[in-house]
């Protein structure tokens, strides 16, 4: 287990004063059977009332206005979470008892329609076919059809954006978290396993000393539904560890960016991010 403090700082600089901004947040972390947050607090920059809630994936959002002229909005997202290792553990169910569970669930139907982000491209739809008729089971499958997915793209930033699609990412064969989790998720529906986006944090150095300050950034990774929810990180080919921090869940990034917004003013915004994690024990 890992104690990790993680600050979070993102904003839009904008080209003039804006009259009047409207935004959304989803940076704080929530407590699950694996993590446990022993703070969070939200700063925001002008200064303003927040309107907090849980979403219906069961994120916590933080909605805020800002109604008098501003350049720059910023906002800070500290949190302190224990965190332990989720290793996947694989269930009997078979692709026939899969298949009827699946439809007994809205949580589960729901992960199962591909959206414009996740839909796959036939080459990974075939891919995801031919490792799903070499197993009996499910959970198997998914496990090797996200390795599978994780080898074949190369991480790289700058070739993506943050509109692009599973299609535009294996098209070039690179992308980064977001891209790599789309792709996988679009892969996992096409057989039949529901598969969600996760978003989160990731510590970047395993071997950090207690007490170093590390740069780090929002992470991506994937959860698949086969008897149980397990995740699985396909960017790093790694199962999800004491140094995953999850934030929220959804049907893709859409659902779960961690900050959006929209203003009354000239210009286009510019959005800053920093991202700090520190190992606490």
């Amino acid at each position: 287990m890992k104690r990790l403090r993680i600050e979070h700082q993102t904003g839009f600089a904008y080209p003039g004063d804006v009259s009047a901004s409207y935004n959304e947040a989803r940076m704080l972390p929530h407590s699950t059977d694996s993590q446990f947050v022993l703070s969070s607090s939200l700063d925001i920059e002008p200064s303003t009332s927040v309107n907090q809630y849980v979403d219906y994936f069961g994120t916590r959002v933080a909605a805020f206005d800002v109604l008098s002229p501003h350049a720059a909005l910023t906002i800070t997202a500290r949190s302190l979470v224990e965190v332990r290792p989720r290793p996947i553990e694989h269930t009997d169910m078979t692709w026939e008892q899969l298949a009827a569970e699946a439809d007994r669930s809205i949580s589960t139907v729901e992960q199962l329609t591909q959206t414009r982000r996740t839909a796959p491209h036939p080459e990974v739809a075939e891919l995801a076919r031919s490792i799903a008729a070499r197993h009996d089971r499910p959970g198997p499958a998914a496990h090797a059809i996200a390795e599978a997915i994780g080898d074949a793209i190369e991480y790289m930033q700058g070739v993506t954006g943050v509109t692009s699609t599973a299609v535009d990412a294996w098209d070039a064969r690179k992308g980064v978290c977001q891209d790599i989790a789309h792709i996988a998720i679009g892969a996992l529906r096409e057989v039949g396993i529901p598969a969600r986006y996760v978003s989160g944090y990731l510590h970047p150095k395993p071997s950090a000393e207690v007490g170093e300050a590390v740069t780090g950034e929002s992470h991506a990774w994937v959860e698949w539904f086969a008897g149980d929810w397990q995740g699985f990180d396909p960017t790093n080919n790694i199962e999800i560890g004491d140094r995953h921090v999850l934030v929220g869940r959804g049907r893709d990034y859409n659902d779960v960016p961690p900050l959006r917004g929209v203003y009354a003013g000239p210009g286009k915004s510019q959005l800053k991010v920093k991202v700090t994690i520190t190992r606490e024990t």
